[in-house]
């Protein structure tokens, strides 16, 4: 059985929830979704009746934020369910002695911060998308 890369892919595939969220790591693709457990009925539904219509089964969450356009039907679709993106960036960090090293921050971004950020720039900033969090409410009002 392999381990290495294995384990580090799959840390980013999980579905938890609280009371208000539900936070689902960004290395899922959507066939992959539609098969876990732990996703609920409602955000399988919206996944098959909305989402796959636009978009390959294959897809990974990760990608499909990384280059999603506002304006879109997915964006519009997204943008219903109220979803925010975890995300890590490149910052660069000085030391005491004013050394400079470049060091990953995370930050949580609202749908249009993320696509206001042009191709080049999210490269730039070695932006690397973690987590994808749909708001429950958000969800509540989403008819299917």
């Amino acid at each position: 059985m392999i381990k290495g890369n294995v384990t580090q892919y799959e840390d980013f595939k999980y579905v938890m929830q609280d009371t208000g969220s539900i936070y689902v790591g960004a290395k899922y693709a959507y066939e992959e979704l539609l098969e876990a457990e732990a996703v609920p009925f409602k955000l399988k539904a919206i996944l098959t009746h909305y989402i796959l219509k636009e978009a390959s089964p294959q897809t990974t969450l990760e990608s499909e934020f990384y280059y999603l356009e506002p304006g879109t039907f997915l964006y519009e679709t997204w943008k219903q369910l109220k979803v925010r993106v975890k995300v890590q960036v490149q910052v660069e960090k000085k030391s005491l002695f004013g050394k400079k090293r470049m060091e990953y921050q995370e930050k949580i971004l609202t749908l249009k911060e993320l696509t206001e950020m042009n191709l080049t720039r999210k490269k730039a900033s070695g932006l690397l998308i973690t987590e994808i969090i749909l708001s429950k409410l958000g969800m509540m009002t989403f008819s299917v």
